[in-house]
């Protein structure tokens, strides 16, 4: 999870565009699935847009890292969602409430305060992430190192709506991460987790 959500620093400048998305966009953790030929791009986009239910998929702008380094939109939106691919397969797509949250968490600054509740789906899981360190790369004895099956994220509009969940990943059931931080936000899981 945060290798994508790491990629959103380049992909949310174009935050203007995207973000302003209920119109069509123009076409235009470390790093995206690489762009380069029709091919490889229809694969990109097919396995971006997986991390979300299909309607919300097809409608998506999705975003890729080109050939030169910087972000290229492999295919325009029509919804207001973003869906992204990392270099090892993780699979992301944000509403625009995710998009500023994410911004703000690559940068380093409270994020917005919702509007509305946001959503994002990685309905393909991830490759692990702490639960208790926005920031943390790997695994420590101590940052709880969670890697999420098949899930959904939420962002409540006020933080006190997080305060009656838990933080604890193996019970089953939706789950506060990196609880006490400006980032904490609601997981949901769509299937049973392995312990």
């Amino acid at each position: 999870m945060l290798r994508i959500i790491a990629a959103l620093s380049a992909t949310l400048m174009l935050a203007t565009v995207t973000a302003v998305a209920q119109e069509p966009a123009p076409s235009s953790h470390k790093g995206m699935a690489k762009a380069g030929g029709a091919k490889s791009d229809a694969a990109a986009i097919s396995r971006a847009t997986s991390a979300a239910p299909p309607d919300i998929g097809r409608h998506a702008a999705v975003m890729a890292m080109g050939a030169d380094g910087k972000m290229k939109e492999l295919r325009p939106g029509t919804n207001g969602w973003m869906c992204m691919l990392d270099l090892v397969g993780d699979s992301m797509c944000l509403d625009k409430t995710w998009q500023a949250w994410g911004d703000a968490w690559m940068n380093k600054k409270d994020p917005p305060k919702p509007q509305a509740v946001g959503v994002a789906y990685m309905l393909n899981g991830d490759k692990g992430a702490s639960n208790t360190d926005p920031y943390a790369t790997k695994r420590t004895a101590d940052n709880q190192w969670v890697v999420s099956g098949p899930h959904i994220m939420i962002l409540p509009t006020e933080a006190s709506q997080l305060e009656s969940y838990p933080t604890d990943w193996t019970k089953g059931g939706p789950w506060v991460m990196w609880k006490g931080t400006p980032y904490a936000h609601i997981m949901v899981p769509t299937k049973a987790m392995a312990k």
